[in-house]
């Protein structure tokens, strides 16, 4: 079998493995952000580990993040509270719940809310840096080394109604883009010194199943040569989403191909979703996706309205970046612009190239210069702004702290146009697990021997309209742990 073709669709069965190569008792495919958790936890419960990672380095996509972790809850974090926010597990929860959308998972939410606290606690006592201070505002992730930021939809309508807000996104220390990479060095490292035995350049090709369904290992090629590792007590899949399968994107979230720029390390092919679907694993929600077409910093441009091609809003503008990019994506025509007057004109920073659509003096030479209807947008515009200066957003409840009148010229139109974006996204959707990252088979029965976590696992965000920076990090690292910790104990 040695020559044989392996994919992650086609399990192999224990009866033609050869030999086995290497023998472990918690194999762990990936070494991202869930992967190095669950390595750390496996061998804190006395569990021989070992990790492949197709990558020569660790970190996955992780790495490239920006280094947020969705934490709070139990009182509040020690950052929280030293700067002078409570935040309850209740309201965690709320939260969590409605930004989780219609499918949400319950108790996988309570297990959080109720840990997440101690969880940070867990991460500041590996060493990963957090420097303690608060960063006010809207930014889609900070380029400064503070720690606390609002990074979600706390302060935002329908979720400001539901929860208490409480600024969660807890950033690892460091300046400039790309905080991920300081988290990773210091998970991974933890890993290695906790005595998993790593292997990189290593590729999981497809599982081994024994006479009962159960999974005995896993098929690898590692530095060229197919391996085949024995894994005692569990294998656990972090192996990443799917984004960069285009085929599996075209198949289960097409809405997502739209976003041109893929949110990866270049590893997250759905490999490990596609080896648990194989021994009858359920998939969910693979449909959903993270996306965004950022429109701020500077944050004076949350004060402008977007429209559609019929001169209708859509969205509250002070929403999560991610929520408001998903009501563009899906506009009339693909066609939203984002209005603005010259007192809040400006270029986004992530986006500086955007095109201004149209420039006038008014709103009806924007209106006719975009070719929306005649008086649509002159109508929107005018009652904005008596509303606006009364305070108050009766459609789309938009914060006050956001609201003024669109009403100083020249005015303009910053194009949100499919033909001009330059969206972002990555999956959300993978397979079914408990929280303790048990796999479900299509009868909610767990795969013995078959772990999942991070964005091979659907998780906390499952919502693309829910989604927060720093949730992603959050689950992967809190379920990373979890799954590592059953594998162990089985």
């Amino acid at each position: 079998m040695q020559n044989a073709t392996y994919t992650p669709s086609r399990p192999c069965r224990v009866e033609d493995v050869p030999a086995w190569n290497i023998e472990t008792d918690v194999l762990v495919v990936g070494f991202g952000a869930a992967g190095s958790c669950a390595a750390i936890e496996a061998r804190r419960a006395g569990a021989r580990v070992c990790v492949l990672e197709v990558a020569s380095a660790g970190g996955g996509s992780a790495a490239l993040s920006g280094g947020e972790v969705y934490v709070g809850g139990s009182g509040g974090t020690s950052i929280q509270r030293a700067n002078g926010f409570e935040d309850s597990t209740e309201d965690l929860a709320a939260y969590l719940t409605l930004s989780g959308g219609p499918g949400a998972d319950g108790e996988r939410v309570r297990v959080y809310a109720e840990g997440a606290e101690a969880h940070f606690r867990w991460l500041q006592e590996l060493g990963v840096p957090f420097k303690g201070s608060y960063l006010p505002g809207k930014w889609i992730e900070p380029t400064t080394d503070d720690t606390l930021l609002w990074s979600g939809n706390e302060l935002a309508w329908p979720f400001s109604a539901t929860a208490k807000p409480a600024p969660r996104g807890h950033t690892v220390q460091f300046k400039g883009w790309g905080g991920g990479k300081v988290l990773m060095e210091h998970l991974c490292a933890q890993a290695a010194a906790a005595g998993a035995d790593i292997h990189y350049n290593a590729r999981g090709l497809t599982l081994v199943v024994d006479r009962d369904g159960g999974v005995a290992g896993v098929v690898a090629r590692i530095d060229g040569e197919v391996r085949f590792v024995r894994a005692l007590k569990g294998v656990v899949l972090s192996a990443g989403g799917f984004i960069v399968n285009r085929d599996m994107v075209a198949r289960f979230a097409p809405a997502a191909l739209a976003c041109v720029k893929e949110v990866s390390g270049g590893n997250d092919d759905g490999s490990g979703i596609r080896m648990g679907m194989a021994v009858g694993a359920t998939a969910i929600h693979m449909d959903q996706f993270f996306a965004t077409v950022p429109f701020f910093p500077p944050e004076s441009l949350v004060k402008g309205i977007f429209v559609n091609e019929r001169g209708e809003r859509f969205i509250n503008e002070d929403a999560y970046h991610g929520r408001v990019g998903h009501y563009v994506l899906r506009q009339p025509g693909g066609r939203a612009w984002l209005l603005v007057d010259n007192e809040i004109f400006g270029r986004p920073v992530i986006k500086p190239n955007v095109e201004i659509a149209a420039v006038g003096e008014t709103w009806a030479e924007i209106e006719q210069e975009l070719g929306i209807p005649a008086g649509a947008l002159q109508h929107t515009v005018e009652e904005f702004n008596v509303r606006a200066a009364e305070g108050q957003d009766p459609y789309f409840h938009k914060a006050a702290p956001w609201l003024r009148p669109l009403s100083v010229p020249p005015f303009a139109a910053l194009s949100y146009c499919s033909e001009d974006l330059e969206a972002h996204a990555f999956t959300l959707g993978g397979l079914h697990t408990l929280p303790g990252g048990e796999v479900l088979d299509a009868d909610g029965r767990p795969i013995a021997g078959l772990f999942a976590a991070g964005r091979t696992a659907c998780g906390l965000p499952r919502w693309g309209e829910g989604y927060s920076s720093g949730l992603s990090l959050g689950d992967s690292t809190f379920f990373g742990r979890q799954a590592g910790g059953s594998a162990a104990q089985r």
